[in-house]
C-alpha cells in the first residue's frame, strides 16, 4: 500500500486510513497530520482512529464502516468539533493482503476558496475518472489500456493531442504513446531522444509535483525560447503537462495540447489524478515485457529460445522459402569440466555472436544446452548458401568450433518438419566427423 500512500501524501484534501476490524489508524497524509497537529507518523502509530480523530473512547456512533464496499464511495458530511470545521467525507474500502482498510477523503467545506462551482467540479471529476479507468482497464493489454485512456482524455477535453513522454536509458525523453484528433498530424515518430535541456523549466516544475500550464504559447517566447521553438512548429497554442514520478524520480510526463482555455486548471487537476494510474499501467507494461522476455528469449545469450521457435514455425506461410541451419558447440562438456561453467558460458556466447555476425540476429535461436538453430523464412537459396560459406570460412580461424547442418526448401509448409530433421541429421554427421578427428574431446551426445 506504500504507493497508495505516496499518491495521497501531497493532496490538498485530508486523507486517513484505518483497519476496519481493529480501528487501528494506519495512515494520515500531510494535510491530515497538519490538521490534527501531528509532527510525524510516529505520533499516531498504534492509536485508534476514534481516539485520534474524534477524541472518543469507543468506536463512533456515526461510523460508516458497515456501509463500505470495495470500489465504491460512500459520501456524507459532518462537522468535526476537534478542528472546528465541516467536511464532505468520501469513504471507501480497499483490501490489502486480506486486511480490510477504510480510506476517507475529507474535503473542507469551510475553506472560502471552495466555491460551489469547485465543489461540483470535484464530484463530477470522480465520475469522469471512474469512467476513464473503466474504459481503459477493459482492454486486454497495458498498451491498449494506455491508448484508450489517452483517447478518453483527448475527447473529453476536446483537445488536439494527448501524449506520454518516457525517460529512456540515456536520460532523454521519448514520445511513446499518442492520441490525435482526426485532423491533427501525429508527432510520435518524430519526437524521440529529447534532452532535458530542451524542456526548459519543465523538469524543475515537475520536481515540485506541479503541472506546467501554458495558456498562450507567445507568452513564453522571451523567457523559455527553447521550448517555444519546439512547440511552435507543432501548431501548439496552449498545453497542460503533468509529471509521472517514481521514487522521487521523474520517469515520464504526459500532457494535452490545445484544450479549452477555460478548463485548463481543471485539466491540470485531472492529469495529476490520472498520473498515478498511468504509472500503474506503465509498470504493468514493463512487467509483461519482462515476462515475455523470460518466455521467448534465452537469458544467457539473449537470442530467442525454443518457445519462440515453435511460434515462428507455426506462423510460416504457404509458398514461403526457408533456410535452416543447426549448430552445435563442440567440446562444451570438456570446457565445463576442465575450465568451469563460466568458461563454458563464454564459449556459448562466442558461438552465438559468431552466428549473429553471419545471420540476422532475430533468426538465431538457442534450442538446447549447446545447440543453436538459425531459421530464415523468405530467403533465396543463393543468399542462404552464401551465408553458410561465410561462416564456414570464419570458423576455420575461430577458437570455438560449431558442428553445422543446413537445408534450404522452396516451400516451408510442405517440407518444414522433414527439412528440420534433415538439417539436424547433417549437423550430427559433421559432429561425428569432428570428434573422429579430435578423439580426446569428451562428447556429450553421440
Amino acid at each position: 500500500m506504500s504507493k497508495v500512500w505516496e499518491f495521497f501524501e501531497n493532496m490538498n484534501e485530508a486523507v486517513y486510513a484505518s483497519d476496519i476490524d481493529t480501528y487501528e489508524l494506519i495512515y494520515l497524509n500531510k494535510t491530515a497530520r497538519n490538521l490534527f497537529h501531528f509532527k510525524d507518523k510516529a505520533a499516531y502509530k498504534g492509536k485508534k482512529c476514534y481516539e485520534i480523530l474524534q477524541q472518543c473512547s469507543s468506536p463512533c456512533a456515526m461510523c460508516t464502516n458497515k456501509r463500505l464496499k470495495p470500489d465504491e464511495f460512500y459520501e456524507w458530511s459532518r462537522f468535526n468539533p476537534m478542528v472546528n470545521r465541516s467536511f464532505l467525507l468520501k469513504d471507501t474500502m480497499v483490501i490489502d493482503d486480506g486486511r480490510r482498510i477504510r480510506i476517507e477523503i475529507a474535503i473542507d467545506l469551510d475553506i472560502q476558496e471552495m466555491t460551489k462551482k469547485t465543489f461540483s467540479q470535484f464530484t463530477d471529476t470522480e465520475a469522469l475518472i471512474n469512467e476513464g479507468l473503466r474504459c481503459a482497464l477493459a482492454e486486454e493489454t497495458p498498451e491498449q489500456s494506455i491508448n484508450t485512456l489517452l483517447q478518453y482524455l483527448g475527447q473529453m477535453f476536446h483537445s488536439d493531442r494527448v501524449y506520454i513522454f518516457e525517460k529512456n536509458k540515456h536520460g532523454n525523453f521519448d514520445n511513446t504513446f499518442e492520441w490525435c484528433a482526426c485532423d491533427i498530424s501525429p508527432q510520435i515518430n518524430i519526437l524521440h531522444n529529447i534532452p532535458p535541456e530542451e524542456l526548459g523549466t519543465w523538469l524543475s516544475t515537475f520536481q515540485k509535483g506541479e503541472s506546467v500550464i501554458i495558456r498562450n504559447l507567445d507568452d513564453i517566447m522571451s523567457y523559455d525560447p527553447v521550448v517555444y521553438e519546439t512547440l511552435m512548429p507543432q501548431n501548439i497554442k496552449r498545453l497542460v503537462t503533468s509529471p509521472i514520478s517514481r521514487n522521487q524520480d521523474i520517469i515520464a510526463f504526459y500532457g494535452i495540447d490545445n484544450p479549452p482555455l477555460d478548463r485548463m486548471d481543471h485539466i491540470a487537476f485531472m492529469l495529476q489524478l490520472f498520473g498515478h494510474f498511468i504509472d500503474s499501467m506503465l509498470r504493468r507494461r514493463d512487467l509483461v515485457k519482462k515476462l515475455e522476455n523470460l518466455s521467448y528469449y534465452d537469458q544467457l545469450t539473449g537470442v530467442k529460445n525454443r518457445h519462440a521457435l515453435n511460434e515462428q514455425l507455426a506462423s510460416l506461410t504457404k509458398g514461403q522459402s526457408l533456410g535452416i541451419l543447426y549448430g552445435d558447440v563442440m567440446g562444451l562438456k570438456q570446457i565445463n569440466d576442465t575450465l568451469g561453467h563460466q568458461a563454458g558460458d563464454k564459449a556459448l556466447l562466442y558461438a552465438c555472436e559468431n552466428l549473429k555476425s553471419h545471420f540476422p540476429a532475430e533468426c538465431v535461436y538457442r534450442i538446447g544446452g549447446d545447440e543453436f538453430l538459425v531459421l530464415i523464412p523468405g530467403i533465396t537459396e543463393n543468399l542462404f548458401q552464401s551465408m553458410i560459406r561465410s561462416i564456414l570460412a570464419d570458423m576455420a580461424e575461430s577458437s570455438v568450433h560449431l558442428a553445422l547442418g543446413s537445408v534450404w526448401v522452396e516451400d516451408c509448409t510442405d517440407n518444414a518438419e522433414k527439412a528440420l530433421s534433415e538439417a539436424d541429421a547433417r549437423m550430427y554427421e559433421d559432429k561425428r566427423a569432428y570428434y573422429a578427428k579430435n578423439r580426446q574431446l569428451d562428447r556429450r551426445r553421440r
